[in-house]
């Protein structure tokens, strides 16, 4: 019992999902795993294995879903079976995490003990405590193409701009310091709203939904650019 709960405590499994993402997907609470149905995180909220953090692709790594907590995993992470109240005791697929509490076993390979490095924090969990966080596109350098990311600045760390392949990874794929940047208007162009952030030779090229958006984003990257940590205080209309 000691070990389930060091396990549960380290885990993200039983965590509530952050309102406001673009998901409709609470996270069961601990007392009633096994016992409900999960609702599933949609597959298009995630690029990567919401466990080992690897990235999905159509051939070697698939998409799964835990049935127990209702994690994107891949078959690696979810190569487990579990008996489940609410699927009357019948064995299903489910993630190492979900599988170590359900059934008290242990497994000899264990990621959780490893060090969250700098880009290893959840969108989930930073968004909840993040100065602003949406959906934007950054342009490739011609200015003709680009990704499309979901992006944070946490209150924890506002010098930086985490920038996530979808809401829900567990794991951002870049970061930029914001210290020292110039941020930059752009005129419309073809009904995108653009600005950019640039110091010396680097620049980056976002595009934003809206102008409301836009202005945002300047606004929060600039305080974030001229070295401001505390979050910005409502204005008065």
């Amino acid at each position: 019992q000691d070990a389930i709960d060091r396990k549960e405590k380290r885990s993200e499994t039983f965590k509530t999902a952050v309102p406001g993402l673009e998901t409709d997907t609470p996270a069961l609470k601990t007392e009633e795993l096994g016992r409900r149905a999960p609702q599933w995180v949609r597959d298009n909220l995630v690029t990567m294995c919401m466990r080992c953090k690897e990235p999905f692709n159509a051939i070697t790594r698939r998409r799964h879903h835990c049935r127990a907590c209702g994690y994107v995993v891949c078959a690696r992470c979810s190569d487990y079976k579990a008996k489940l109240q609410y699927d009357g005791n019948r064995l299903n697929r489910v993630c190492q995490e979900c599988y170590i509490f359900l059934t008290g076993h242990t497994v000899l390979e264990d990621r959780e003990g490893k060090h969250k490095g700098i880009l290893e924090k959840g969108a989930a969990e930073v968004s909840s405590r993040s100065l602003l966080c949406s959906s934007l596109q950054l342009l490739d350098k011609n200015g003709k193409g680009g990704t499309r990311g979901w992006f944070v600045i946490p209150q924890d760390d506002p010098l930086v701009l985490y920038v996530y392949a979808a809401p829900q990874d567990v794991r951002a794929h870049t970061s930029i310091p914001l210290l020292g940047y110039q941020v930059r208007d752009m005129p419309q162009s073809e009904s995108r709203h653009l600005f950019q952030l640039a110091q010396s030779r680097q620049v980056f090229t976002f595009v934003a939904d809206t102008e409301e958006l836009k202005r945002r984003w300047m606004r929060a990257m600039a305080r974030s650019a001229a070295g401001i940590t505390h979050p910005e205080e409502e204005e008065e209309e």
